[in-house]
């Protein structure tokens, strides 16, 4: 008698709209970290108010694309950005205080600590956004 071996179970494939939050998230995370570095570097802006405005142009851009191409939702939109927003204004702080803690106690370049909070802070926010604004 044949012995068979049982297939190892497939891995669930991601859905488009998580491939598709993933792309507009990393437009976001460009534009976000370009700005900064603009404002931080081109323009001598303290890195705190940098980061304001770098994170306020990638959650706009974020949400624009992602209520328009992924989500398609029309209907509630202020609600929607109001929520997506008080997210991603929870995303920067949590990058306020890494930048703190990074550059201020630490002493390394803001510039590194930047781009070693976004990867933490856009998980968080997908999890929150996926549900809260756009479920």
């Amino acid at each position: 008698m044949t012995r068979v071996e049982p297939r190892p179970p497939r891995l669930p494939r991601p859905s488009r709209a998580l491939v598709l939050y993933g792309i507009i998230g990393v437009s976001g995370v460009t534009l976000d970290y370009l700005v900064f570095l603009l404002l931080f570097n081109t323009f001598g802006l303290h890195e705190q108010l940098a980061n304001a405005i770098s994170t306020s142009v990638g959650i706009a851009n974020n949400f624009a694309l992602n209520a328009w191409l992924n989500f398609r939702t029309s209907d509630r939109l202020l609600i929607r950005f109001a929520r997506f927003y008080s997210v991603g204004l929870a995303g920067m702080a949590l990058t306020f205080l890494l930048l703190h803690l990074g550059s201020g106690m630490l002493g390394l370049t803001p510039n590194l600590v930047k781009a070693a909070a976004i990867p933490l802070v856009v998980v968080l926010q997908y999890l929150i956004n996926k549900r809260w604004s756009f479920g």
